[in-house]
């Protein structure tokens, strides 16, 4: 569990950069577009190098054999690059710099997301990994708190601060992870595969996996709707103010953090598929409660709990998916787990906007609570059995 605190850095890091890109990039992009579609799309250009080149660089590092290990060498290569990048952002001098450092950015994160994130089950005994991925998560919600707090007053002081400062994290989560994780050592023994050998796919993507996939695709439709639509649903249909509304969602997101170890250790007590089962209940009932709900009070608490029932979900999904292949496929299937959770990411906004022209913003949580049903059944489908 030390190894796990000591890369809970490298995904600090990641959540840290993530959450403070998504909060402010947005003002350097307003002071050039009027249209807010555009910036979103803009906004976007993640998931879209999501689909491609991150399942890529997973699987790239399964078969990578170096005397630093498999997942090292693009964490030494993406992060500083990454680091660089994202310090000169606030630097731009127009429309295209700014576009051209976003997307240089989003590359070298793209390099180094999957192989930091697939270190977490090389290191990990199969049964430890819900803790694990407790673990890590608990530490990338620190780091979206700190984006929002802290980059808030830097970014007041000035601009470029807050960019400056997650640059030297970045930095900083390298020396820790490098100088305390030694792949050679640390890492849970495999049989080596050679460099130019393939990943057999036709026998990756067997039936649990597929059915897994697509729950995830459709409880991430269901939540990243939710919260890119979901200030919106407090200013049109419950009437609340901006801040308001914004800061109702942080009580969902508030939970999600404290919950995360705690669910991490019910997985694997209990099994993840149980968890993640009760989990989807859970948040179905919540969503069609919030349907209901027009005082702030119950609207918060609803958010609160649904918040533990997330946690319950996402904590267990990440180490379920990677117990339905072998050793020789984290680096892959962390990829898959990406591109699947950034085609939702990608489709849910205009999917749940689209029910929201047509029946308004009372359909909000009905949607999100059917795409749930829908992550429920694959979810039934899924027969798999899990090391105890």
């Amino acid at each position: 569990m030390k190894k796990t605190w000591l890369l809970g850095f490298g995904f600090f890091s990641i959540s840290l950069g993530w959450s403070l890109y998504n909060g402010f990039v947005p003002f350097f992009l307003n002071d050039y577009l009027t249209s807010t579609a555009l910036i979103g799309f803009l906004m976007t250009i993640d998931n879209y190098i999501a689909l491609f080149l991150q399942p890529y660089i997973g699987n790239r590092s399964d078969r990578t054999n170096t005397r630093y290990g498999r997942r090292m060498p693009y964490l030494l290569f993406g992060i500083p690059i990454a680091a660089l990048f994202f310090a000169i952002i606030p630097f731009h001098n127009s429309l295209i710099s700014l576009i051209i450092l976003m997307i240089c950015m989003n590359l070298s994160m793209a390099i180094f997301r999957s192989p930091t994130i697939a270190l977490m089950p090389d290191i990990t005994p199969e049964s430890s990994r819900t803790k694990a991925n407790g673990v890590i998560n608990f530490m990338g919600g620190c780091g979206a708190i700190f984006a929002f707090s802290i980059g808030a007053i830097l970014f007041n002081i000035e601009e470029s601060l807050p960019f400056l400062a997650v640059s030297a994290v970045f930095l900083i989560a390298l020396w820790v992870i490098y100088t305390n994780i030694k792949e050679n050592r640390d890492c849970i023994p495999y049989k080596s595969v050679s460099p130019s050998s393939e990943i057999n796919y036709r026998m990756e993507l067997n039936s649990p996996t597929l059915f897994l996939l697509a729950a995830i695709f459709f409880w991430f439709i269901a939540i990243q709707g939710m919260e890119a639509l979901f200030t919106l649903y407090g200013v049109n249909e419950m009437g609340l103010s901006k801040s308001a509304s914004a800061f109702s969602l942080a009580f969902f997101s508030l939970s999600f953090v404290i919950s995360s170890i705690p669910c991490g250790l019910l997985g694997a007590k209990f099994g993840k598929k149980k968890i993640i089962i009760i989990g989807i209940i859970g948040l179905c009932f919540v969503f069609l409660t919030l349907s209901w709900v027009q005082s702030v009070f119950y609207l918060r608490t609803m958010l609160l709990i649904g918040g533990i029932f997330w946690a319950c979900i996402n904590i267990n999904a990440y180490p379920f998916i990677v117990s339905t292949g072998n050793e020789h496929s984290y680096g892959t299937r962390t990829g898959l787990y990406y591109l699947v959770s950034s085609l939702a990411a990608i489709f849910s906004p205009p999917i749940l906007g689209l029910f929201i022209d047509i029946y308004g913003y009372g359909i909000l949580f009905f949607a999100a609570a059917g795409s749930m049903v829908l992550a429920l059944v694959c979810m039934l489908m899924v027969n798999n059995s899990e090391t105890k």
